[in-house]
């Protein structure tokens, strides 16, 4: 097993240096009035920005300085904790690589993900109605998860989990009608709490990928397995910020789909077990409950032994609201293999 890589100098000896501040007064933080500090310097920042910078990343990046200047004021932010996070930011481009994410895992425990798949939703819905709710993709997504045949299984290799018949229907928002066509994505760990590419010693590349595309009536059908229960990964930033916060970095068991259609806004979510014990503490805040599922036994199926019926509703591309598929970990449009899709992530 590979050993757990350590963060550029500080980490630790700095939360005892900052608890040995808190021990020592029981006061709250200073309330910084406008006149402790030059009012006129974050809009000096701000005026800096040239003319040809586009609106849209003037009105971003104006107000990203304006809260982090806020921030570093009301906090009185000393240069040994300014300088602490710029090292906990290159240490996080530093494990990261073409299979790690560490950045977005980063956005995931501090609940940025979440919220961005908020607002996404939220524009949506309150302009087109209530397709399915969609939840963060996470850094596990991969853009080469093979098609398979309806009705086929996503698991190839061994495993000691239970498997189950996942089937639903995917429909229009507006005309009910199935969407024949619609590109179910299906990714998962396996039952040691591991995605594939995490574990080469004992999967296979796509072990429990796929992708599947619905019937004339917009149906689905595939073999997965009940999921599992896991830890995010400890050994980086990531996991040092989740222990300096006391945060277990437990994730619910969850299976993780991404539905496309040419002429349909797509949507990326998660579906949950309702038994799971971490439902209401997921460490990367994903869970709605919409998207708690229950497991079924089955039936004369020799090959599950629980069923499992999720329904997906889309809206229709010429219907305003946002798509909610994010874009592909390094910025890369989403392809379901037919057609592009562009979205916010």
């Amino acid at each position: 097993m590979e050993e757990p890589r350590e963060l550029p100098q500080a980490v630790i000896p700095h939360q005892q240096h900052l608890q040995n501040q808190a021990d020592s007064s029981s006061s709250p933080l200073l309330k910084v009035g406008p006149s402790r500090f030059d009012a006129n310097f974050t809009q000096n920042v701000i005026n800096a920005i040239g003319p040809n910078t586009a609106p849209r990343m003037r009105q971003v990046m104006s107000s990203l300085i304006r809260h982090v200047h806020d921030f570093a004021r009301e906090t009185e932010l000393t240069v040994d904790e300014w300088m602490l996070g710029v090292r906990f930011l290159n240490a996080v481009g530093q494990i990261s690589d073409a299979q790690r994410n560490e950045g977005q895992r980063i956005s995931d425990v501090i609940g940025l993900e979440s919220l961005v798949d908020e607002i996404a939703h939220k524009h949506m819905t309150e302009s087109i109605g209530d397709p399915t709710s969609s939840t963060i993709l996470g850094p596990f997504w991969s853009p080469n998860a093979p098609f398979r045949e309806l009705g086929g299984s996503i698991i190839q290799d061994a495993h000691n989990g239970q498997v189950a018949l996942m089937h639903g229907k995917v429909t229009d928002l507006t005309t009910k009608k199935g969407i024949p066509d619609a590109v179910v994505d299906i990714w998962q760990a396996s039952s040691n709490g591991k995605y594939d590419f995490q574990d080469p010693e004992n999967q296979t590349d796509n072990n429990l990928r796929g992708k599947f595309r619905t019937d004339a009536e917009g149906n689905y059908h595939f073999y997965c397995l009940r999921p599992t229960t896991y830890s995010l990964p400890t050994d980086g930033p990531a996991g040092q910020l989740l222990t300096l916060l006391d945060r277990h970095p437990m994730r619910p068991a969850h299976i993780h789909l991404m539905i496309t259609h040419p002429a349909h806004k797509s949507v990326t979510t998660q579906i949950f077990p309702a038994d799971d014990p971490y439902l209401s503490t997921d460490s990367v805040f994903a869970v709605k409950n919409d998207l708690v599922v229950d497991f079924k036994p089955r039936k004369g199926d020799d090959k599950a032994t629980l069923d499992l019926e999720y329904n997906v509703i889309l809206a229709a591309k010429d219907q305003e609201g946002a798509s909610n598929v994010p874009m592909a970990p390094g910025g890369a449009p989403v392809s379901n293999g037919t057609n592009v899709v562009n979205g916010n992530h």
